[in-house]
Parts: structure tokens; sequence; C-alpha cells
């Protein structure tokens, strides 16, 4: 495909205005970048390879699409953008040449029960306009369908004027779909009381289980000093209305040892304290309580639809919003063709659009009513381009964070026609990838690196795919690596036994997992694999599971607070220099008093971006200055938390900073792959990949025997995953037994054993078609994955 010309080439060009052909980035300095200028070409598809952490993200959605952002922001009326997110300028010389950036991220879809497939992509609201005008019996407008509504009802007198002042009485109501048992979610929640108190013993033996309410505290002290039961009675003895007291009692000022109170039921407490909170967020012992404490199941009234009865009751035909939204998305669209009805044909014609574009783009195993927050990260991603397939917007700049993440090679190419679909509309893809087959299909290619974190954030290559191919970047030289099928592969030393595993769209599975091996469980997406992992799995003692929910953390997380490693760190200080842990703690009695520890100062200019500016006094350290002056090995708390982990692996492990625990959890970070970052980098700076590995690296901690992962190679560059399987190799080496959800081919190849799903996804899905060991898969080539994996290897 040739070229547009430069804008400074000596080429007769037809018109002034064709010639801005490029987007010009000079002295990039986002993050790692290290002064980057490049030139890309417009109205052409251009992949962004490198390691992980080599500053692709930093390029791509940090400096290219937040600039874009921010300009367009500022075109709206200031009004507007007080309800915008403030965006500070990126660090960058020049930025030339422009357009509208639409970002298509990896970031899992809300996860609020209400928030659906149908209602994130409009197919609901349309079907709620279907219902309303088609319906039998006819029960009220879209609303009435929409479960995101309550039904209201009041009445009242108002005051009206018409000559003499006179009280009218009026009422009003409005139809909503709303259950009310759950309010719209599908399942209610219940409190087992069992976790929460032995009823065996009395409130002053120490009946509490609940975190924080053993031990005498003043929470378990209200109880018992309250005067509304005996607090020496065992609770089985309770009266029925000291029991409602103890659990249910609204809320009653009053004076508890000479202190002023609030008395308040058990129950509701627990609710406002811990139940309402983001469970990521929580401390590990309160979150182990929660899941312990709260059971969740299915709503009776609506089964789960999250539909009032009237809204259940309309029907098309034999079905009812609730029936329509529970059918796979590709028999929903058969079901819209059916319908002859030329009174709404325009919103047939746009419904039909948007349900056969789930089907393109591989999610037609989908169901309306399915939770948003249940898709992985791959999925959500396909989700929001759905919006954008049938857009009319043309010389817009899309970019792309790893599309085909979760998918099966089978479906590689399904994704790589929409790529090349939108550029050929005249649209500019900006595509981050690490798979060799999105990166063919590129008409321009950018290498980052050389390496990660520090050693990364320069341009190593652009150019054509031959061109990277023959260039002497780590990149070039992996391109055409091939995992190889192993000689020998290792024996089960037992099995895990799944018997009628029903989850989702399994049917009635039963299948061994072996113990001791590396097995890997693979088919195309949506044919059952999380399902039968994650919903099938006892969740016994020792299974420990590294799942693709994102960590949530603020400005102040970072590596070494998530991870546990700064307690043996502030330890290891404080006894060098004879002074208290927290000392050494940004967060703590150690903050700079300036920028209270978070290293910058948040300037709010009120209509205009907020500025960040690093913090004058502590210079960005986020300490105080008495705190700097304590060394432990020659380097204060601020350089130990800016060294990459590798430096710090090596200053922990001996001399006078020897600290072994630190060094552990060091060993484990560098073991995963993120030996580049460095203990104090920002978790919010982190990619999706990072972040996965960083839990890995935590969870390796534990005593688990079973390791179960969930795409452990997102993010990851060809030369990484090398290093992913011989960490996969030594874990099973050590005795534990790992399970793999896994689509990339060189970890199939490396598999002892493999489990495959399909044979396609929703309910063409949900069935064993293969187990046995990678030779016989690819000897075999019976199925999808069989053939792409035979492919691969090359036999």
């Amino acid at each position: 495909m040739s070229m547009a010309p430069r804008a400074d080439a000596q080429s007769p060009a037809p018109h002034v205005a064709d010639r801005h052909a490029w987007i010009r980035v000079h002295g990039a300095r986002v993050n790692n970048l290290k002064d980057v200028s490049i030139e890309i070409p417009k109205r052409r598809l251009t992949v962004f390879t490198g390691v992980s952490g080599s500053g692709k993200s930093s390029l791509v959605f940090d400096t290219i699409a937040a600039e874009s952002q921010r300009l367009i922001n500022e075109t709206y009326s200031a009004f507007v953008q007080g309800f915008m997110p403030n965006l500070a300028r990126p660090e960058v010389d020049v930025l030339d040449g422009l357009t509208t950036a639409i970002a298509v991220d990896q970031q899992r879809m809300g996860g609020d029960p209400r928030s659906t497939v149908g209602t994130a992509t409009d197919a609901n609201a349309m079907l709620r306009i279907l219902f309303s005008r088609l319906g039998r019996p006819y029960v009220g407008p879209p609303g009435a369908f929409a479960f995101n509504v309550p039904s209201v009802s009041a009445s009242g007198a108002i005051k009206v004027e018409r000559g003499a002042k006179k009280a009218e009485k009026v009422t009003f109501h409005r139809v909503g779909g709303m259950c009310p048992r759950c309010e719209g979610r599908g399942s209610v929640s219940d409190l087992d009381l069992t976790q929460l108190y032995d009823d065996s013993k009395s409130i002053n033996e120490g009946a509490f289980t609940v975190p924080g309410y053993t031990g005498g505290g003043w929470n378990s002290r209200l109880y018992a000093e309250s005067g509304f039961f005996d607090p020496d009675k065992p609770i089985r003895t309770f009266t029925k209305r000291e029991l409602h007291d103890l659990l249910h009692r609204e809320p009653t000022r009053m004076k508890i040892a000479g202190i002023n109170m609030t008395y308040e039921g058990l129950i509701p407490r627990l609710q406002k304290s811990m139940l309402s909170k983001d469970k990521e967020a929580m401390q590990p012992h309160i979150r182990a309580f929660v899941e312990r404490a709260v059971t969740f199941a299915t709503c009776p009234e609506c089964d789960g639809t999250r539909l009032a009865e009237h809204a259940r009751s309309a029907k098309i035909g034999k079905l009812s919003l609730a029936d329509v939204c529970r059918m796979e998305i590709r028999d929903l669209a058969d079901w819209v063709r059916g319908i002859a009805q030329p009174s709404v044909a325009p919103l047939l014609t746009a419904l039909q659009q948007t349900l056969d574009s789930f089907v393109e783009i591989g999610l037609g195993y989908l169901s309306l009513d399915r939770p948003a927050g249940t898709l992985s990260g791959g999925e959500a991603q396909r989700v929001k381009m759905i919006r954008h397939l049938g857009s009319s917007l043309t010389d817009v700049t899309y970019v792309f964070d790893e599309p085909t993440a979760g998918l099966h090679p089978h479906d590689i190419q399904r994704m790589n026609g929409l790529l090349l679909r939108l550029r050929d509309k005249g649209n500019t893809v900006l595509v981050v990838e690490h798979k060799p087959e999105v990166i063919a299909i590129a008409d321009h290619v950018v290498d980052l690196g050389p390496g990660a974190g520090t050693a990364g954030g320069t341009v190593c290559f652009e150019g054509t795919l031959d061109g990277l191919r023959g260039s002497d970047t780590v990149t070039g030289r992996h391109l055409d690596d091939r995992a190889g099928l192993k000689d020998a592969v290792r024996k089960p030393t037992g099995t895990l036994e799944i018997r009628g595993a029903t989850a989702n769209n399994l049917r009635d599975v039963d299948v061994d997992l072996p113990l001791g091996v590396l097995c890997v469980i693979t088919g195309v997406a949506g044919s059952g694999k999380s399902s039968l992992v994650h919903g099938s799995i006892p969740a016994e003692e020792g299974v420990v599971a590294v799942d693709q929910t994102p960590i949530r953390g603020s400005r102040r997380s970072n590596p070494a607070t998530y991870t546990g490693l700064l307690d043996p760190i502030r330890k290891a200080f404080a006894k060098a220099n004879g002074v208290k842990p927290a000392l050494f703690s940004a967060n703590s009695e150690g903050a700079c008093p300036t920028c209270n520890g978070t290293g910058v100062l948040y300037t709010d200019l009120a209509m205009m971006a907020g500025v960040a500016t690093p913090c004058e006094d502590c210079e960005g350290k986020r300490f105080d200055a008495a705190v700097l002056d304590y060394h432990l090995g020659g380097r204060d708390i601020s350089e130990v938390l800016a060294m990459p982990v590798t430096e710090a692996e090596e200053f922990f492990a001996d001399g006078e900073a020897r600290t072994p625990a630190a060094h552990r959890i060091l060993r484990r970070l560098s073991d995963v792959g993120l030996g580049y970052l460095t203990l104090g980098q920002p978790l919010t700076t982190l990619s999706g990949g990072e972040r996965q590995r960083l839990k890995l690296a935590t969870h390796m901690a534990e005593k688990g025997g079973v390791y179960v992962l969930d795409e452990p190679t997102a993010g990851l560059h060809l030369a990484d995953v090398e290093q992913l399987l011989g960490l996969l190799d030594r874990l099973v080496d050590s005795g534990k037994s790992v399970i793999v959800i896994e689509h990339h081919q060189a970890v199939m190849a490396h598999a002892d054993w493999i489990i495959d799903l399909g044979p396609g996804a929703g309910h063409d899905g949900g069935r064993v078609v293969f187990e046995g060991t990678p030779a016989e898969l690819v000897a075999r080539r019976a199925t999808l994955t069989g053939e792409h994996l035979a492919d691969y290897v090359g036999s």
C-alpha cells in the first residue's frame, strides 16, 4: 500500500489540504519516554510493539489520545467543561496533525449489577420501545420495561389560581419496570447469621465473630452495655424482641459508659461499615469475612430477570422482554428478522444492525442480560467497539489496546478484518499489540524499547513488517519464534474431579483436572473455559485463583504497599536507626507536611484543566526532610522506593541492608517479569498485564497447592512469554499444580495436558472436545485448537 507523501516532500500535491498525512510527535517525555520524536501515517493501520513496560501505552494512550481528548474538551463551553475530567497537557514539545481520537481500552465495564450488555450498547433501549409499541397486553411507555426505573405513585393537593385560589387533589403515577424485591439487580443478598456470632455464647463470652467486634473493644461494648438484653445470656436464649434489638434496631441515641453514642442493630451497622464498600479495596481479613458472610441468591420474585411482573406479562408472539434478553444474541438477531411491522421499521433496522455487529465481532454467544462486570477485558473491549462499527464518522483516530486479548487464534482473523474495515473507511488505526498475526496486517510498525521501564522509552524501529523482521530489535528477533512440543510430559500425581458442571453454558461437564502438572484449558472465546475454572473448581483451601479483575488502587498505592514489601523495609530502617517504623511511611508520620505524602500538589484551576506540580518542599520524594536523614546501607527511604525491583533485589540480598523478608518478595516480582518496575511507582500507571502479574507475585507467597491462572500472557511480549513459561515450570517442579486458561500457542505447546472446550461458543460450546497431551491434539487435528496448534508448531 503506497504511503501518502510527507508534508515536506517536493511532490506536486493536488490540494494543500491533502498534504496533512502525518501525525507528528516531537519530544514526548510522558512516563518513561525519552524525548521520543516520530511521524505516524494517517489513514493507515499502525501497530506499536515492544516488551511490556517499553512505553507503548505512554506514547499512544497517554500522549496522542490524551492530547486529542483534551483539545476536544476545550472546544466545549466553560459550563460543560466543569462536568468533564480535567486533563493536563502531556509532556511533549510538538503534537501536530491530530484528529479526533477514540480510545477503545481494556478497562472492565462497570461492576454495577444493573449494568448489562444490553444497557451498555443501547440494544435494551431499542427493545423497550419495541415492546411498548408491539407488546400485548399494553402495559405502558418504554420506561415500564426499564429495570432501572422503579414504579412510583404519589398524591397530594396543589393550589390552582383561577380567579379564586382553591386546592385541587392530584395523583401522580409512573410505571417503571424495576422488580420491587431485588430493585433491578436480579439477585438478593442475605447475611449468614452463623458467620456473625456463635449463638451458644453470651456477648461477654465473646460471641461475635465479626472482625473488629472481638476482644472487648468499643464495638462489642456498645452491645454489651446497651441495656437492651443481658450480656451474660447465650444469644440462642434471647427472646424475639431481644434478638430484634441486637440485629435490626433502628439508630437510637443513648449514653454508654458515660459517652453519648448511637446504638444500631448489628446488621444495618455492618451494612454501612463493610457491605457497602468496594470488596477490592478492603483489607484481606475483612474481605474474607464478607465473602463468607454474604450469600447471593436469585431473586425469587422475578427469577433473576430484574423485571417487575407487568413488564414480563407483555409479549410479542410468545416471548416477553425477559425471554428475549436471555436469548443468545445470534438467536435474538434471527427473531428480530422475523418481525414484519412497518410501523416500527426504522427501529427494527437499527436494532438489527446492532445485533448483527455483535455476531460479526464474535460476541454472538452473549445474551443481553449478561452483567457487564462479568465480561473479560477482551470481551469488554469488543462490546465498546460495537458502537464504532456502524458509525458514520471518518478521519477519526481509533486507538486499541491489545484487541486480541482473550481471543482464540481462530477468532483473531475476524478481529483483523474489523481493524482493516475501520482503516478502509478512511480512519487512522493505532494498535498496541504483541501477537505476530496482528503485526502481520500492519501498514506501518513502530517498535519501542529496547528494554522495559528506564531501559525503554526509545523508538528502536519504524517501518514495514519486513523491515522489522530484518532489524536487530528484540521484537524483530522474536517475531518468528515458535515453541516446540515437549519431548516428554510430566505424569500427574492425582486429579481434581469436576462432576456435572452446569455454570453458564456448560453442558453437564465431567472432567478430571490432573494435579502436579501444567494443565492448559483452551477453546474459542465463549466456549466455557472461565465458567469451568472459576465457576466449577471447588474453592477449597489451597486453590489460589489469579483472575483478570483489576487491582483498584489510589495514587498512593504502589508495588511496595500492594505486595506487603513496605513492612519489612520500614522495620529494617527503623531497627537500623533506632526510631519507629511509622516514620518511613509516606501515608503516616513520615509524610511531607506540604503535600501530605503524595509528592505532588494538585492545583484546581476551576474551568481549566487542573495541574499537578511536584512538591517543592520534598521535591516529589513524598517524605519529610528529617526522615531522609535516616539511612540503611547508605540509602534513604525515598532512594529505596525509586529503585527498580532488580536493583532492590541485590540491595536487600546482603550487607548492612540484608532483609530476607523483603528479598523474598522482590525475587517473586522479578520471577513474574516485573524486574523493571520501581518500588514506588503508582499502581494507577500500570498496564492490565502488569497488574495481573503483580497479583500473581503476591499470591505466590500463599500456601496454595493449586494455582489457577486466567490468561497470564495478556500484555506479554514474545520475549517475555519464555520467562513466564520458565516461571510456570518452576511452580510445577516445586510441587504445585498449575491450571491455566490460555489461547497462546506457546503455552499450549508447553503444557503437559490440554483440555479443549467447544466446539463453538455459547450454546454451541460448553462441552469437552479433547483431553490429552499437546502431541495427541496436534496429531489428531480434530478441533479448531488442534488445527491452529499444528500450524503453529509446523507439523
